[in-house]
């Protein structure tokens, strides 16, 4: 994984918003969108019209926008065997018993809708049977990088934990003999995307939400319930080398009052126990920006890298380059310079027709990210 040697590089947390016409074959046809010769063809195109995006905006290190999947997490649904369609489950809407959900009930049965995705119930052994739509994932990007200068490229695949919040079980004896089996399981996606030649990019929200989400839980409950989890992802992880892993966690897409985020400095310590080589989390949204400092008290090890979100998804507002580059500098001067990639605190579409940002203020926010980049690269480098 690269280090920003001599002048700062960006990224961003991977979903990106998709072109009309995808959403439109994904609200038609759902997992099957892709399959036909001729939205395969259009998918192609538009994971290669994505990438230049996303270079002309002055990203270095870019993904595919995560087209091909109709969220970064119901993707899963397609991948997995050893699961059925949950009948009993309705829409879930995680934010109206949430302690957010609690605290303001009106606000948020107002904006936040409940998820229509399929849920799975886990009837049966897991399995990995996703290699197929893997591969044309793989393929497409590889196609589209073609020509593109990039520092390096990124896939991003979902958590086991996350993976156990979406598909519950009703197979496996305990929760832990569960969150181990989806871990052998995803393995398989982890290494194959490493081994196509990309960094692979752990979307793990939920190591931090289970906070949020769980009003009965305390810190410490929430500490417990994180170990575990972070064992089973480095089982995931193993024979993996880290420098080719980044492990995002957020707070989801929430554009809310956010007063029970969890803080850093509660779950730090754990997250530098992933298997990566690089961490990306939020750190520009107004109740995460100033947590910079817990950098000052928290050593990151040798050769790790740091990516916190210098533009956020949780306001619509584009930030001043100048703001930007401030961001930059207050992590650089606390880490070193070379181990801080500027990236962006969640991604821009998570589920295919998010809208919660304008695609038109995505690509401003990218450029405000790559000018505040270059800003701060010069008063870095000099």
């Amino acid at each position: 994984m690269k280090h920003s040697t001599d002048r700062i590089l960006t990224t961003h947390a991977g979903s990106l918003p998709r072109p009309s016409d995808l959403l439109a074959m994904v609200e038609r046809d759902g997992p099957a969108a892709f399959d036909s010769d001729a939205a395969g063809k259009r998918l192609t195109a538009a994971i290669g019209e994505i990438v230049h995006r996303q270079v002309d905006l002055g990203i270095d290190v870019v993904d595919d926008g995560e087209y091909g999947k109709p969220s970064f997490v119901s993707y899963i649904n397609e991948r997995l065997g050893g699961y059925e369609v949950d009948s009993r489950a309705g829409p879930r809407n995680q934010w109206s018993t949430s302690r957010e959900g609690l605290s303001f009930p009106e606000f948020y049965a107002q904006t936040h809708a409940a998820s229509t995705h399929t849920h799975m119930i886990c009837t049966g052994p897991i399995t990995y049977k996703g290699h197929a739509r893997l591969r044309r994932d793989i393929d497409n990007f590889k196609k589209a990088l073609k020509g593109a200068k990039v520092a390096e490229a990124f896939i991003p695949a979902i958590s086991p934990s996350n993976i156990e919040d979406w598909q519950k079980n009703a197979y496996y004896k305990s929760t832990e003999e569960y969150i181990f089996a989806i871990a052998d399981a995803m393995h398989e996606e982890y290494k194959a995307i490493v081994d196509a030649g990309f960094l692979v990019q752990i979307d793990d929200p939920r190591l931090v939400t289970y906070y949020i989400i769980h009003p009965e839980a305390s810190i410490a409950d929430c500490r417990k319930w994180a170990e575990v989890r972070v064992e089973a992802l480095n089982h995931a992880l193993r024979d993996i080398p880290a420098e080719k892993i980044r492990f995002h966690t957020c707070y989801g897409i929430n554009m809310g009052p956010r007063i029970h985020d969890m803080e850093l400095k509660d779950i730090v310590d754990i997250i530098l126990k992933i298997r990566a080589g690089a961490y990306s989390f939020e750190a520009a949204n107004p109740r995460h920006e100033h947590e910079w400092k817990v950098w000052k008290d928290v050593k990151l090890p040798d050769g790790k890298i740091l990516i916190p979100g210098v533009i956020s998804h949780s306001t619509i507002l584009v930030e001043h380059p100048e703001l930007v580059a401030e961001r930059i500098v207050r992590y650089a001067n606390v880490v070193g310079r070379e181990n801080v990639i500027a990236g962006s605190d969640c991604g821009f579409a998570t589920f295919a027709g998010s809208k919660e940002i304008h695609p038109s203020i995505v690509w401003a926010k990218f450029k405000a990210l790559s000018d505040g980049a270059r800003i701060a690269s010069k008063e870095l480098w000099g």
